[in-house]
């Protein structure tokens, strides 16, 4: 997985998670999206997405004279690293804070309690089995 600690900018973070949720996908394609959404021209796409190429976070593949660009990892693979990153650099390694704002924002869909008690159990098991 490409390396999370160089920060992502959050015009980075939205087109990766774009184009995580989609078949590969030109440039054209991606600024059009952006251009209506948050009014981005097309150039500013195309420099944010050759940057993520460099940084090992997209992969491109000419398809008759376009490339067409893809994400590296799975989207679930590049939302865990960014919450590692974000525990990691800005709550010190701690997720207590993180699990406060969860208890205090309000309700939690029944599917997320479910998959956090999920989580908790695996995380004991994984305690009682000699992990960390």
């Amino acid at each position: 997985m490409p390396d999370l600690k160089a920060i992502l900018g959050s015009t980075e973070i939205e087109i990766l998670r774009y184009l995580s949720d989609r078949p590969a996908m030109s440039v054209g394609e991606v600024a059009e999206h952006f251009a209506q959404t948050t009014g981005q021209a097309r150039t500013t796409i195309l420099t944010i997405m050759e940057r993520l190429r460099k940084k090992g976070h997209l992969t491109r593949k000419q398809v008759k004279g376009v490339y067409h660009y893809s994400p590296k990892v799975p989207k679930h693979d590049f939302l865990r690293g960014l919450v590692r990153t974000f525990v990691d650099n800005t709550l010190g390694g701690s997720v207590s804070p993180f699990v406060a704002y969860l208890s205090e924002s309000g309700p939690v869909s029944d599917q997320d309690l479910e998959h956090l008690k999920q989580l908790v159990q695996e995380l004991e098991q994984d305690r009682k089995r000699g992990g960390k």
